[in-house]
């Protein structure tokens, strides 16, 4: 019930995520029932064996506050989506709706895996070589070194057990490429990552770096981050605009697919909440089918590969929470 056409766009993608995914991938509609089902029905040919449908009699709404969603709207959409994943009757949970409320319910619904502070938005952006992943991408503005140590461990089994990268190599953004650049926190985080087991860290980049695919995963602090995130949507949609408008009239049988695809977020389904002892993916409020599909695909990727498992196991042992002291 979270995209700006729910749920249309919602069963939409779950039509086609159950076409195109493996046999033994059920999807679980949550939201009011009777308005869901009357979606569902446009699809006579979707294996309803396959497709089921959880009352949820309310919505989370953009008025309401992040943080009292679970007390307030407990009959809501993203809470009762989240409680079947906790309980076990649900693998993983997806949903496009209010980002603050999809975090801060995950986060005590699931809770954070043991020795991660604060779990972190992962986003993939496009680069010239392959996606790097960028953590984090909004769910906390102020990081401690001790953070994005943390965010670079999670990235790292993502990029791994996700992406398909054997050795993923950790950059940190920063504003030049010696250990020595950036502010105090920057410093001491690089010094930090440097001497950090169990990590490929390459050292700083630089935001000019990263379009050029030099690392697999860029840690920063959610500030940064969500800036960074949104400048590089907006240059994709600028960029897609001024071609379509200056290709007009090419020859019909260039193909400008490939390019389209590299940059549309679409392609890459949601960004996944790393650090909860679940599988929680955020997609955009304004999603198109193809990325609920995908984003549905991606939650089924980190269910198969035992992400989360991974997380808990490869975290170093003395890395315990900060904040928790």
């Amino acid at each position: 019930m979270g995209t700006d056409h729910a749920p249309a766009t919602e069963v939409a993608g779950a039509v086609a995520a159950l076409q195109e995914l493996e046999s033994d991938i059920e999807i679980v509609l949550v939201g009011d029932e009777a308005i869901v089902e009357a979606e569902v029905e446009k699809y006579p040919d979707v294996p309803r064996e396959r497709l089921h449908i959880q009352h949820a009699s309310d919505r989370v709404t953009a008025s309401d506050s992040p943080a009292s969603v679970l007390r307030r709207k407990p009959e809501s959409s993203i809470v009762v989506g989240l409680k079947l994943h906790r309980e076990g009757k649900a693998d993983a949970f997806v949903s496009a709706g209010s980002t603050g409320a999809v975090m801060a319910t995950s986060l005590f619904t699931l809770r954070p895996l043991p020795g991660v502070d604060r779990p972190a938005v992962g986003t993939i952006l496009p680069t010239a070589a392959a996606p790097c992943l960028m953590l984090d991408a909004g769910a906390n503005v102020d990081c401690k070194p001790q953070h994005l140590i943390q965010f670079a461990h999670l990235g790292k089994v993502y990029a791994r057990d996700l992406m398909g990268r054997a050795e993923p190599r950790v950059a940190l953004l920063n504003i030049g490429e010696e250990p020595e650049k950036g502010d105090e926190r920057a410093i001491e985080t690089h010094g930090l990552l440097a001497d950090e087991a169990g990590l490929n860290f390459v050292g700083n980049v630089e935001g000019r770096d990263l379009i050029r695919g030099v690392c697999d995963v860029v840690v920063c602090d959610g500030f940064v981050g969500n800036v960074l995130l949104k400048f590089y949507e907006s240059v994709a949609e600028f960029i897609i605009g001024l071609l379509v408008e200056k290709l007009e009239g090419a020859p019909q049988d260039m193909n400008l697919g490939e390019v389209f695809s590299v940059l549309d977020y679409a392609e890459y389904g949601g960004a996944p909440l790393l650090g909860v002892d679940g599988v929680s993916i955020i997609c955009h409020g304004g999603s198109p089918p193809k990325a609920i599909r995908n984003a549905i695909g991606v939650a089924a990727r980190s269910v198969r590969a035992g992400m989360v498992r991974h997380v808990a196991r490869e975290l170093p042992g003395e890395m315990r929470s900060e904040d928790a002291t």
